[in-house]
């Protein structure tokens, strides 16, 4: 071989390298931030990455995402964020993420993002209005926050009337808790149902929660905070414990003993989120998409459990039932 060949052959190897980079540094970056924790979030996290590959996009392949979890540590979430923006990522999926994705609209107004949330985005101030977004943001609003009003009708058609219900909070988190205590406040005016608000803002809250509220109230209300969420194990072991009947927003709890769940699907929030994030990615701007909305409710009961805690479910009540746990 010839001098020359050589010294090309050696040049060209020598820019493979260069290449390869150039191919990775050209691969889309997602920023996933949430302010939950991963080890509860599989499932979700998977749902996510199926609406990223229902636009042709698959994790390793043709897209990156770099994950950022606050770890229920909502005052690390704007950090987070902020660090996201530094690293100058294509999009930021906030799903379904309240405090993440009102962090991710603080933190940038040129970088696309795709929110996840449980109440009004309008009234969190996240978008304009739900058909014409503008600006840099849109997303999935599962409406789960708005569902307190149902979900009381569900628990009084359960209980005996008059009894007490008790609502359990997160404190931390007074954007989304407000409107919703005071449309449960509102709907138990109406069928005559006395409410007691318990607060909660970690395990020892909940504990503590739990000990006082046989004496204040014959059945609890969970919110969808994703503090809870991410407690769902030990909140259903407590109310096993204790013998409380409980009413979840999500089937998560209800799939492992909770006595019943209302509300829209979890994992499809998260995929519609991940849809959206490909199709910005492909090229679309978000303030053009309109806010995406929950098509289904769900209303799940464990029979077993009902039994367990002595209770009588309805026949009416189970017959409206979407799922029945046996």
């Amino acid at each position: 071989m010839r001098r020359r060949e050589v010294i090309t052959l050696l040049g060209g190897a020598a820019a493979w390298p260069r290449a390869a980079r150039a191919q990775q540094t050209a691969m889309p970056v997602v920023g996933f931030l949430n302010h939950g924790v991963p080890e509860t979030s599989v499932q979700l996290v998977a749902a996510f990455r199926k609406g990223l590959s229902e636009t042709g996009f698959v994790e390793g392949q043709n897209v990156a995402i770099d994950f950022r979890w606050a770890r229920n540590e909502v005052d690390r979430v704007p950090e987070l964020a902020a660090d996201l923006v530094r690293r100058r990522v294509a999009v930021i999926a906030t799903p379904i993420s309240t405090p993440a994705s009102l962090a991710a609209k603080a933190a940038t107004t040129t970088i696309p993002i795709v929110f996840g949330v449980g109440g009004d985005p309008v009234h969190a101030g996240l978008v304009a209005s739900l058909n014409r977004p503008g600006g840099n943001v849109t997303g999935v609003s599962i409406l789960n926050w708005e569902l307190g009003a149902k979900r009381l009708g569900l628990l009084h058609e359960l209980m005996p009337a008059g009894a007490p219900i008790a609502v359990l909070i997160n404190p931390t988190t007074p954007v989304l808790v407000e409107p919703y205590i005071r449309e449960v406040q509102a709907a138990a005016a109406v069928v005559g149902r006395p409410i007691e608000i318990l607060t909660a803002a970690d395990n020892r809250d909940i504990d503590a929660s739990f000990a006082t509220l046989q004496k204040r109230a014959a059945a609890l209300l969970v919110p969808p905070d994703s503090l809870f969420l991410a407690r769902r194990v030990h909140l259903v072991g407590l109310t096993l414990r204790h013998a409380v009947p409980v009413l979840f927003p999500w089937r998560e709890a209800v799939e492992i003993g909770g006595l019943m769940s209302y509300g829209p699907s979890f994992p499809d929030g998260y995929r519609q989120v991940g849809l959206y994030t490909g199709r910005i990615l492909k090229g679309e701007k978000p303030g053009d998409l309109p806010v995406l909305r929950p098509s289904k409710f769900e209303l799940i009961i464990n029979l077993q459990t009902a039994k367990t805690l002595g209770l009588d479910v309805a026949p009416t009540l189970l017959g409206s039932a979407d799922e029945v746990i046996e």
